[in-house]
């Protein structure tokens, strides 16, 4: 990707995709074929597992339906200390080698949970010691270079509800405290909007870390509700908290002009949590979605 344009994909989560394997999501087959059906020419991975792992049958699926692979996903929990680089590094390799098999540049990264998200029972303590943000910034770091020089993916950093990095000062304090040639922000406007971030705010102050981003809206009612009875991730996905565009949260419209004005070329992915849904939902909608975002901007195509 050369030209200085916003590139719209999406992703398995868009199709209810949260597993490598579950009888609740849509079969792999009819996810490719719908985003072929539905005019998307890029997407992501999902969960490793889910699309088929040898790389010369993936390849060969993907070019039967004239698709191509922005990125892979890869979730850590470095913030635990920094013997966690051997939980992650094993299925972060894997996901790596099939991410640059199918071409891809980008590796999204997100951090791990403090609280379970069906219990809601906390896990661990939900903010961070001055030791655990070290080993943080430290994990990712190395993650980053590893995954550059080996494999030559960037890596994305997924601010995501209810884990640690989330708000708007935690981006801030991530971003401060890491090597931007190894880590850069997936910028998840759903997300960013769940925890009281402005998607704006950080385009504009950090324009050069804005590396990929996740396009999702939530639903301004469902999040106060949400807040109030202080609803796990899962729990506020089931109630409906991401909604489809241009119905909620944040203005998308005005989030792309800001990521078109930084003249450079970028994949918004869209993604709409749907876990789980009914298969024949997904389609319309993501057909819907591709055409408004197209809508918003001059410099923003599927190719």
């Amino acid at each position: 990707m050369t030209e200085n344009k916003l590139i719209i994909g999406t992703a398995p989560d868009s199709w209810g995709v949260w597993f490598p394997d579950d009888p609740k999501q849509t079969p792999w087959e009819r996810f490719l074929d719908e985003v072929a059906e539905s005019g998307y020419k890029w997407i992501e991975l999902g969960p490793y597992g889910y699309l088929p792992t040898d790389p010369t049958r993936l390849a060969e699926e993907l070019k039967q339906r004239d698709l191509k692979v922005t990125a892979g996903t890869v979730f850590t929990a470095f913030h635990r200390g920094l013997d966690q680089w051997e939980t992650a590094w094993e299925p972060a390799r894997k996901v790596a080698e099939l991410t640059a098999a199918m071409g891809g540049e980008h590796m999204v990264v997100i951090p791990a949970m403090w609280r379970d998200d069906v219990t809601g029972e906390a896990v661990e303590s939900g903010t961070l010691s001055d030791k655990a943000w070290s080993d943080l910034f430290a994990g990712h770091n190395r993650l980053g270079k590893t995954l550059l020089e080996d494999f030559g993916l960037n890596q994305q950093f997924h601010s995501h509800a209810d884990s640690h990095v989330g708000a708007q000062a935690d981006i801030e304090t991530l971003l401060g405290a890491t090597d931007p040639q190894y880590l850069n922000l997936c910028l998840d406007t759903g997300h960013a909007e769940y925890c009281g971030a402005s998607s704006l705010d950080l385009i504009k102050n950090y324009p050069d870390r804005i590396g990929y981003l996740h396009l999702k809206q939530i639903n301004p009612e469902i999040l106060k509700k949400v807040n109030e009875e202080n609803m796990t991730w899962a729990a506020a996905n089931l109630a409906g908290v991401m909604t489809e565009p241009p119905n909620g949260l944040p203005d998308l419209r005005a989030v792309i002009e800001a990521v078109e004005a930084l003249n450079r070329p970028i994949f918004g992915i869209v993604e709409q949590d749907m876990y789980p849904v009914a298969f024949d939902v997904p389609m319309p909608i993501a057909k819907r979605t591709r055409n408004y975002l197209l809508s918003c901007g001059s410099r923003t195509a599927v190719n």
